[in-house]
């Protein structure tokens, strides 16, 4: 599994960021389509969140990381 992880950052306050993780199930999706089919899975997240901006994001192995 691949996981699209965020950076959005407060537009009132752009000091105040945290990290969202997005998890793809498909099992045989690559690092390499998880980047080329990012920026419309970003837009329609970004929606529903208006008050933040989106300052950078990556794609990741799924699960190997431990959330803080």
């Amino acid at each position: 599994m691949i996981e699209l992880v965020l950076t959005l950052c407060l537009l009132e306050n752009p000091q105040k960021c945290r990290e969202e993780g997005l998890t793809f199930s498909a099992e045989n999706l690559t690092p390499m389509q998880c980047v080329m089919g990012a920026q419309p899975v970003i837009a329609q997240h970004m929606e529903l969140r208006p008050r933040w901006a989106c300052r950078k994001w990556r794609c990741r192995p799924a699960g190997m990381y431990a959330k803080a």
